[in-house]
């Protein structure tokens, strides 16, 4: 009786053990490892002798997506590069920098990404994934001189793809 009352115990706490590294060695797929891309926009200083490769601070900002209640950046200070989304159900995506909101004088910009949306297949866990690539960019000049698109696609591994030049910040 004591051998089988032995028994049982092992039983009891190996069997567990075991089906846990079995499971554990299950080819599962993480799907949410690379992220969602987005659109690497830094920021760098117009001066009036012209475009500077020297990067610059945005020392407030918010930005929001048009039409939508959607905060992508809400009251950020010292601004030096911004992730942002672009739009899975539309072909442009338009983004608003409101720049000091803490004072009075609050100025805005407008920031409109034309772009195409490709789905892709991942796999039967992971489903449709979209790849992005912007074709065109039209923006406000209220603290905007220029934008200049260096690599169209979103990403996930920090690469620049918009270089936003600044005046007046």
């Amino acid at each position: 009786m004591k051998k089988l009352v032995n028994v049982l115990l092992t039983l009891l706490v190996a069997g567990p053990a075991v089906g846990f590294l079995i499971s554990s060695c299950a080819d599962e797929s993480d799907c949410s490892t690379a992220g969602r891309p987005m659109m690497r926009c830094v920021v760098y200083s117009y001066e009036r002798k012209g475009l500077t490769n020297d990067k610059d601070t945005i020392p407030y900002l918010t930005v929001t997506a048009l039409r939508t209640d959607s905060t992508l950046i809400n009251r950020d200070s010292v601004v030096t590069k911004i992730d942002l989304p672009l739009r899975y159900t539309a072909d442009s995506t338009v983004w608003v920098f409101h720049y000091n909101l803490q004072n009075l004088n609050i100025n805005t910009d407008t920031i409109i990404v034309f772009h195409q949306n490709t789905p892709y297949f991942t796999s039967m866990d992971c489903g449709y994934e979209m790849k992005q690539s912007a074709s065109e960019i039209l923006y406000t000049t209220n603290k905007i001189d220029s934008i200049h698109l260096r690599n169209a696609n979103t990403n996930t591994d920090g690469t620049e793809n918009l270089k936003i030049y600044f005046t007046g910040l």
